[in-house]
């Protein structure tokens, strides 16, 4: 930071606002920004549990070193607001965006499999519900229900052996990682089983691209299917989830395509990567404003490090 100069630092998740505010906290020097975008991480973990009191106590020590918080979802400010408190930062809710050409629709492959899942190997995606789920489908609709699990993560042991023990070894495939919109064309109805979220990009860029989607109701994933957040489901409920799977298989190609349409219409109004951009400058410059007006730094050009 010493050799760039900034006059922003700009820290996303956990990890990068430690790296972006710790600083602040072993200096004199006041000079520069420090705006924080919380992604989930911390937030994530089960309230009342040691972990997320350790993390809490980490983001109350925090506060003091942050000027500008960027919260992706209005969620997250919420868990913030009950779980650190107030702060005298500037406070927003810059929702993600996505770009123009992300709102192209994806057509899956001819063999596509039934469902499929995009995102990372580990717990609080809810895989291993999914798992369960598609069994439960299996058995219910008495055919096979294919699936592919896209993405990495330190479960992928565990979840294939589920996969096996559940007589599924033929039925879902783990391709590894690869470009999501690469991952829309290998499944004909996406499946999010998140048991926490922030404003998940996965359900952007799948609403972007029109792809029928089944999703739990958790964090903002709410915020991003507005009008239609009654077509969400609870999470950890695997019989749900499956009943919610066959429906939506059950409906026709036409169907299924226009309550694509209608959420990406949704997701067009109100998640452009222009707008995100244009918030996160405009947050910039009302810290260093704030700072001025405090006579703590001068008038200089905006220069920031992400």
């Amino acid at each position: 930071m010493a050799q760039l100069d900034p006059d922003v630092v700009h820290g996303h998740g956990s990890k990068g606002g430690l790296y972006a505010r710790l600083p602040r906290l072993l200096t004199t020097s006041n000079k520069v920004i420090r705006a924080y975008t919380p992604h989930g991480g911390s937030f994530n973990y089960q309230p009342g549990s040691m972990l997320h009191k350790i993390y809490m106590k980490a983001e109350s020590l925090l506060e003091r070193a942050t000027d500008l918080y960027l919260f992706e979802s209005a969620f997250i400010q919420k868990s913030f607001e009950t779980y650190v408190g107030d702060t005298t930062a500037i406070k927003r809710v810059v929702l993600n965006g996505i770009s123009d050409a992300e709102f192209e629709p994806v057509t899956p492959n001819s063999d596509a499999a039934d469902f499929f899942y995009v995102g990372e190997l580990r717990s609080a995606k809810g895989i291993d519900t999914l798992i369960d789920a598609i069994a439960i489908a299996r058995d219910r609709s008495g055919r096979r229900q294919t699936a592919v699990m896209v993405g990495s993560g330190p479960d992928q042991d565990a979840l294939t052996e589920q996969a096996r023990a559940r007589g599924l070894a033929h039925d879902i495939s783990f391709p590894g990682a690869m470009p999501a919109r690469e991952a829309f064309r290998r499944g004909k109805i996406l499946l999010v089983p998140s048991r926490a979220e922030s404003l998940p990009y996965v359900v952007l860029e799948a609403a972007g691209a029109a792809v029928p989607m089944v999703s739990t109701n958790v964090g903002g994933i709410p915020e991003i299917f507005g009008p239609l957040a009654n077509r969400l489901i609870p999470c950890n409920d695997a019989e749900r989830l499956a009943q919610a799977m066959l429906d939506m298989h059950a409906l026709t190609q036409e169907e299924r395509l226009r309550q694509a349409m209608e959420l990406r219409a949704f997701v067009q109004s109100r998640f452009h990567i222009s707008s995100m951009a244009d918030a996160v400058i405009n947050g910039y410059r009302d810290a260093m404003r704030a700072k001025r007006a405090l006579g703590q730094i001068m008038q200089t050009p905006l220069r920031a490090a992400l």
